[in-house]
């Protein structure tokens, strides 16, 4: 078995969809710069409420990828 090294950096996500779709296009959007991302965990999560309905979700979290 390998030891692993990793590093964790914090991401916002955004979405008018929902909490999931914020928090796949952080993903996604680092992956094109950040190699080897292998977890997630989710710090925050806020709405912005707009006539009593929510119309856009907002997601902090860290991403951890494994250092080469």
């Amino acid at each position: 078995m390998t030891d692993h090294v990793y590093r964790k950096t914090a991401l916002v996500g955004s979405s008018a969809t929902s909490i999931e779709d914020a928090i796949q296009t952080a993903v996604t959007k680092a992956s094109k710069t950040v190699r080897n991302i292998e977890w997630i965990e989710v710090d925050e999560i806020r709405g912005h409420v707009r006539e009593g309905k929510i119309a856009h979700y907002q997601v902090s979290l860290n991403a951890g990828f494994r250092v080469d």
